[in-house]
């Protein structure tokens, strides 16, 4: 399969960045890239293009760079609520993903971020505090705190089950009196006979 060589014009995942020179197969840019605007021939014209989509590209990646750098600074000083579903005894019912983490960052502070940014070893499942790494830019990484709270409220802490105990202990004290005044009753009844 006959290949040639071309610029790209832009991004293209698992080819190449833009001002990048690739060999890819004739067909596919004769088909494809030409017609889409994604690459030009490499040519002696083109070749002095390439230094102003290099530029282009710089500038770009530097204005990226600094966009998200500003980004982890904003995040670092953020705490992300998500209420989630429990049982009765507290527990979650399914778990807080990287796409939910994405879904509540839009709804509570309008930052649009790819949850594929957001680095979770594995998914949350238990409430309370957690630190979740954000991952925006091959240079630049953050760290956000997200607080998972329950949208049922819990019961209170039970205390009966001490003064449950206290008042069998009350009522064991009350039988044993008893029994003990029915014998001395008892021994009074017999006495007197």
């Amino acid at each position: 399969m006959p290949k040639t060589e071309v610029i790209l014009t832009s991004n293209i995942p698992g080819l190449g960045a833009e001002s990048d020179q690739v060999k890819v197969a004739a067909g596919y840019a004769r088909n494809y890239l030409f017609p889409q605007r994604l690459a030009i021939p490499l040519s002696a014209g083109n070749k002095k293009r390439l230094e102003a989509l290099r530029r282009r590209r710089a500038e770009r990646e530097a204005q990226e760079y600094n966009t998200m750098t500003e980004l982890a600074r904003s995040l670092q000083k953020l705490i992300c609520v998500i209420t989630v579903k429990t049982g009765e005894d507290g527990k979650m019912f399914g778990n807080v993903t990287s796409g939910t983490i994405a879904d509540a960052l839009k709804t509570q502070f309008d930052i649009a971020l790819d949850r594929k940014k957001i680095h979770l070893e594995k998914p949350i499942h238990t409430l309370g505090e957690h630190e979740v790494e954000m991952r925006l830019h091959p240079e630049v990484r953050a760290t956000l705190k997200i607080r998972v709270e329950s949208s049922t409220p819990l019961p209170p802490p039970v205390a009966e089950p001490a003064a449950a105990e206290g008042d069998k202990r009350d009522k064991k004290a009350e039988r044993g009196a008893s029994r003990k005044e029915k014998a001395a009753a008892g021994d009074k009844a017999e006495k007197n006979k």
